[in-house]
């Protein structure tokens, strides 16, 4: 599997998960306390963003690479460093991130609507995964009374695959979403109201 991740596309993937993360980190600042927080807090939600943006970004993107060689087209991630800055910038200015710090290139013809869509579909899809085995440790964390730590890592990977996926289901642009309504609107329905119902609950009761 590995050998189909290019070096220029793990460069790339590199790139965007350390600019995403950071980003990521100053928006969760804002959130959690208005930005006085301290250096070892920040430091402490730029190492867990650091992690679960990896876990949620990468794997999103893969998930888009994979599925596209299933359908025999080849696909690499290609950053797109105005959106990184973009996404930083925004993150500072209004807390609010701006999660599209490249796409999924895919090359080759003949992609048909459904599999576009499907292609498309994946990333979110996976993310939504993803936010399952993160609320079973906030959750057992909360429960049991485990450590601080363990439940802040659950509590941040929910929230930040909940973003992951919402913003992506987002019918605009080049974003995922505007490419699964164009091949099925009721998966589309059905993944956009997911994605937004773990996004706000994230928020509420993590």
């Amino acid at each position: 599997m590995l050998n189909r991740i290019s070096i220029r596309e793990r460069k790339d993937l590199g790139i965007a998960w350390f600019a995403l993360a950071i980003a990521f980190s100053i928006a969760l600042v804002g959130g959690i306390s208005g930005g006085g927080v301290d250096l070892g807090t920040a430091a402490l939600l730029i190492l867990l963003s650091m992690v679960t943006v990896g876990v949620g970004f990468v794997l999103h993107e893969l998930a888009h690479k994979f599925t596209a060689i299933h359908y025999g087209h080849w696909a690499e991630f290609r950053k797109d460093n105005q959106m990184l800055l973009v996404a930083v910038a925004l993150a500072a200015l209004v807390g609010v991130v701006f999660a599209a710090p490249g796409a999924t290139m895919i090359y080759g013809s003949g992609l048909s609507r459904k599999e576009n869509g499907v292609i498309s579909a994946a990333g979110p899809v996976t993310n939504l995964l993803l936010a399952i085995p993160f609320g079973i440790i906030a959750l057992a964390s909360i429960a049991f009374g485990l450590s601080p730590f363990i439940a802040l890592v659950g509590a941040i990977g929910v929230k930040i695959n909940g973003m992951l996926a919402a913003f992506n289901m987002l019918p605009v642009g080049p974003l995922d979403g505007k490419k699964v309504l164009a091949w099925n609107k009721g998966v589309f329905l059905l993944l956009i109201g997911l994605s937004f119902a773990l996004l706000i609950g994230a928020m509420v009761y993590l």
